[in-house]
């Protein structure tokens, strides 16, 4: 189970969620999309295209000479003694490939649908429906969309707890914006909600589905909208992997020099903690991310060379105090101590 915490204006939240639904449709799994407030249909047909072999390649070639060109023009204004040091590599995968690439600037075509099958739920749809089922003491659109998900999961062959005769395959499910009005909850419009606990029980009961099926779930929250906190850390505790996406629109950083390349920031939560006591610990905890002119990309955060003498020293003062905020992952080279050390 995925919980991906939206920015303020779900712009790149919803990305990230077209994302993992285009990697199952590229992969061959079949897909469940549910929403309360857009048609799942028009959601599949807003997946971007996949860049395969030759494609790929010249895409990513493209990007990497944009970079080239930037560094070379970079390197005029740094320091003559700073050319020669290692370059920080932004990446934060291994070499090895996984998953595949996707033009943001392109749809997915008709044809790749057509080797798998597509579920949807649109809410407003399934209220008009009389139930079939109650369940007590949990709000009523969660409750149709769990009975969705257990009928998908029994019907289509996805249970893992039962010999199957057909050959088994994946179900990848993706779930837009939970907690919202929309789905007829209250917890992003008050601090105290009459029921504060039909999110965590849909995720509890969500979770234990997950657990027994071939499947894997993606969730969109806005956590910006819910003023109590203390739901945000159970949502925290029924997720294997919590993301946070922090954008820039709006904010004073989005004219900050020191984010002048990236469109925000991303916070990783939570990650799965597989036959462990512990997580696995990155080596590093700053991740930026930037859309590029038809990538979507994943960074680490570093810092940009110093300015030129054109900036002010006001300006400077305030870069600081901006890097200040920085976790100690790519801060502590530059707030860590007090003297250079050369």
């Amino acid at each position: 189970l995925v919980s991906t915490e939206e920015d303020k204006y779900g712009v790149y939240s919803n990305l990230l969620f077209k994302y993992f639904l285009a990697e199952g449709v590229v992969c061959g799994h079949d897909l469940f999309v549910a929403s309360a407030k857009e048609l799942p249909t028009n959601i599949l047909k807003e997946l971007p295209a996949p860049l395969l072999d030759d494609n790929c390649r010249n895409e990513l070639g493209e990007e990497a000479t944009a970079v080239t060109s930037e560094d070379f023009q970079d390197s005029m204004k740094i320091a003559w003694r700073y050319q020669n040091l290692p370059k920080m590599e932004v990446s934060p995968t291994t070499s090895a490939r996984f998953g595949h690439y996707y033009d943001v600037s392109k749809t997915m075509s008709s044809e790749l649908f057509q080797s798998i099958k597509c579920h949807s739920f649109f809410l407003p749809e399934e209220l008009s429906l009389p139930p079939t089922i109650k369940m007590c003491n949990m709000n009523c659109g969660y409750a149709r969309l769990l009975q969705s998900i257990q009928k998908l999961i029994y019907q289509e062959g996805f249970d893992g707890s039962h010999p199957q005769k057909k050959q088994k395959n994946i179900l990848r499910m993706g779930i837009q914006s939970l907690g919202t009005m929309l789905w007829g909850d209250d917890i992003c419009n008050t601090d105290k909600p009459e029921d504060a606990h039909s999110l965590t029980k849909f995720l509890y009961v969500l979770r234990g589905l997950l657990r027994k099926s071939l499947s894997a779930c993606i969730i969109t929250v806005p956590a910006h909208l819910i003023q109590n906190k203390a739901i945000m850390e159970r949502v925290t505790n029924l997720s294997d992997v919590v993301v946070g996406l922090e954008s820039f629109i709006g904010s004073e950083r989005e004219t900050n020099p020191l984010y002048k390349d990236y469109h925000g920031l991303i916070h990783v939560h939570q990650i799965p903690r597989l036959n462990s006591l512990s997580c696995d610990v990155p080596d590093t905890k700053d991740l930026a991310f930037r859309l590029k002119r038809k990538l979507f990309t994943i960074e680490r955060l570093h810092l940009p060379p110093d300015l030129s003498d054109t900036v002010s020293r006001s300006s400077k003062q305030d870069l600081a105090e901006s890097a200040k905020l920085l976790s100690s992952g790519c801060g502590a080279m530059a707030i860590g101590k007090k003297h250079l050390d050369f």
